[in-house]
């Protein structure tokens, strides 16, 4: 665990959000997703869409406050049903981020 200029313990994590709403009467989540990042954007959480999920970095709690209005932003939108999926990289010894994940397999890969 890290700690901020003021001493104050800071855990960053690296998480992966998949939102999909049901009962749209539509295939295409497109609008969704795009409202859903939105809320990312507004909050200043660092974020790359990706084509199954979205990745963010930063402060734990700030995502998990984020990953709680994204989940009722296709509620909001007319869905009548929601699947939020979060899967969380929490390392406490190091800082994380979602360059150096990649860039450590890319090494390992010879790249």
């Amino acid at each position: 665990m890290l700690e901020d200029l003021a001493g104050v313990k800071v855990v960053n994590v690296v998480a992966e959000i998949s939102i999909v709403p049901l009962g749209t009467g539509s295939p295409g989540v497109g609008r969704y997703v795009a409202a859903c990042v939105g809320v990312l954007a507004r909050r200043g959480i660092k974020h790359e869409v990706t084509p199954m999920g979205t990745v963010v970095e930063g402060n734990l709690d700030d995502i998990l406050q984020a990953v709680r209005e994204m989940h009722e932003v296709p509620f909001g939108a007319g869905a009548q049903r929601v699947v939020t999926t979060v899967h969380i990289d929490d390392r406490r010894d190091k800082q994380l981020t979602m360059e150096g994940k990649v860039r450590s397999v890319q090494e390992r890969l010879g790249g």
